[in-house]
C-alpha cells in the first residue's frame, strides 16, 4: 500500500478519537489499517480535590485533542481525534508517579473509535511528569496495531502540595499507532 494511503488511515483514526464516538466500529468494516499514523494534540488534567502532601481519593478527569494527525493510509482519512476517561485514585504528591493499566477509547473525526489496553508508568523528568504510554488497538480502527503516546505535565511543586494542592495540568501530546 501506498504511504500516502497509510497515512489517510492514521489520520482517520485519530480524528475519531477527537470526536468521542460511543460504539466501536467492528474491524471487519475496514480493512487491514497499515501505515504510521502520528497525532499532536493537548491533554489537560483536572483533579478533585486538588493533590497534596496527605495522599486521599480524588476524581481524575483527562480531556485529550489531537489537533493534527497524518499518516494511517487508506480509507476516510484521520485528521484529528480526542479521548475522555474520569477515574478515582487513592494519591498525594509524593506517589503520583505510580504505573497504570487501562482501556482507553480514541474517537476520530471519521467517526470510527479505537479502543486500546494501554499501560504506563510516569517519572520526573526536568521540571516535568512525564508519561510514555504503550499498548494495542483491541477493537475498532487500527485493531491489532500498537501506539506509543507520550504525555509530559508541570511536575507540580511543594508550595502547591502544602496550599490548596495541584487542581489540574496541561501539555502537549503526541501518539503514534503502527
Amino acid at each position: 500500500m501506498a504511504v500516502g494511503g497509510r497515512r489517510m488511515r492514521a489520520v482517520a483514526l485519530v480524528a475519531s478519537a477527537v470526536l468521542g464516538a460511543a460504539v466501536p466500529v467492528p474491524a471487519s468494516a475496514h480493512p487491514r489499517e497499515s501505515g504510521l499514523l502520528q497525532c499532536q494534540g493537548t491533554e489537560s488534567v483536572t483533579y478533585r480535590p486538588g493533590v497534596t502532601f496527605r495522599p486521599q481519593r480524588i476524581r481524575v478527569t483527562v480531556d485529550g485533542r489531537f489537533g493534527s494527525c497524518a499518516g494511517g493510509g487508506g480509507g476516510a482519512a484521520v485528521k484529528s481525534g480526542g479521548y475522555h476517561e474520569e477515574f478515582t485514585v487513592f494519591a498525594g504528591c509524593n506517589n503520583l508517579l505510580e504505573g497504570f493499566r487501562a482501556r482507553r477509547t480514541y474517537s476520530w473525526n471519521t467517526g470510527d473509535t479505537s479502543t486500546a489496553e494501554i499501560a504506563g508508568s510516569t517519572t520526573a523528568v526536568a521540571g516535568q511528569v512525564v508519561t510514555p504510554v504503550t499498548g494495542t488497538v483491541t477493537h475498532g480502527r487500527f485493531q491489532g496495531r500498537t501506539l506509543l503516546q507520550v504525555i509530559p505535565l508541570p511536575q507540580p511543586g511543594a508550595l502547591q502540595c502544602l496550599s490548596g494542592g495541584l487542581t489540574g495540568a496541561t501539555g502537549v501530546t503526541t501518539l503514534t499507532i503502527t
